[in-house]
């Protein structure tokens, strides 16, 4: 029997939840940092096995809302509710359930999807830590599973897929088996700068940052891609701050991020980045659009 389905991942802000998508993957796809909030958009990514095809929507972190970007942020996340086959709510092993869980537990509520609580970061805690946080949840939603996993170390991971197969319903492949994302090429290297301007740079920095690719261009003889990107902030002081001082923090994002670039694109890379300022785009619907992120 061969199955396929979709599969939310869902949780509050910093919880892990591209971490998983990236241990099941087993290749980085979905960006990671310390940084709270650091996916912005759905990406999926694809996982098969000879028995079924797993497609994975990694979501933005579930919090209260402030900001027409942390909006639709929240707003891509609770689209997922109504596209899968079962979702996965992934919560810090040994924490107790916070106002950011409960209120994903209330949007919960009427929906018939399986959903699973996956509780990760297992190799940080002690196990008996564990029952009395699935007993706390088990009385605020009757989960289908809950499964305790480490998305850094793998382990629980084969269970969950197992688990997982179990609740898909039958079907074809709906992608390729050499197709690990739909996301654009484009895309994906836009995040890949993102990622590293949350790692380097502090405070509004991160969360003011819009990464744009303008071109990106594939020279097959070469095995050479040229890509050109603007990174977009808020204010004129932001600016200068990521150019840093001649140049040097523009270029050492540019340097790390191509050495990610290179190992997933498999090709040298030509990296060429720009800071532009859009004022207050964060809080603008035409910006916010024109960015990719849709309210």
């Amino acid at each position: 029997m061969f199955k396929s389905g979709f599969i939310g991942i869902i949780g509050r802000p910093n919880v892990g939840k591209s971490t998983l998508l990236n241990g099941i993957l087993g290749e980085k796809l979905a960006i990671i940092t310390s940084k709270p909030q650091t996916t912005r958009n759905r990406i999926l990514g694809i996982f098969n096995r000879e028995d079924a095809q797993f497609i994975f929507v990694d979501t933005p972190g579930i919090h209260s809302p402030r900001t027409p970007l942390n909006r639709a942020m929240v707003r891509a996340a609770t689209d997922t509710f109504a596209d899968s086959d079962v979702l996965l709510l992934v919560v810090e092993a040994g924490q107790e359930i916070g106002p950011d869980e409960r209120l994903i537990l209330e949007s919960l509520q009427g929906n018939s999807i399986p959903k699973f609580l996956v509780l990760n970061k297992i190799d940080l805690i002690r196990r008996e830590q564990l029952l009395p946080q699935m007993e706390a949840f088990r009385h605020q939603h009757p989960f289908a599973e809950m499964i305790p996993v480490s998305a850094l170390t793998g382990e629980g991971i084969p269970l969950l897929l197992d688990e997982l197969w179990k609740y898909l319903p039958e079907g074809p492949r709906y992608f390729p088996e050499d197709m690990m994302t739909d996301s654009s090429e484009r895309f994906v290297a836009a995040e890949m700068i993102r990622e590293k301007i949350l790692l380097l740079t502090h405070k509004e920095i991160p969360y003011s940052a819009a990464v744009v690719v303008d071109s990106f261009k594939e020279d097959e003889a070469k095995n050479l891609i040229r890509i050109s990107a603007t990174i977009n902030v808020e204010k004129e002081s932001q600016k200068g701050i990521l150019i840093g001082k001649k140049g040097s923090m523009l270029k050492e994002i540019g340097s790390r991020a191509r050495v990610d670039m290179e190992k997933f694109f498999a090709a040298r890379i030509f990296l060429e980045l720009f800071v532009r300022v859009r004022k207050d785009w964060t809080k603008d619907a035409k910006r916010l659009r024109e960015f990719g992120y849709s309210e």
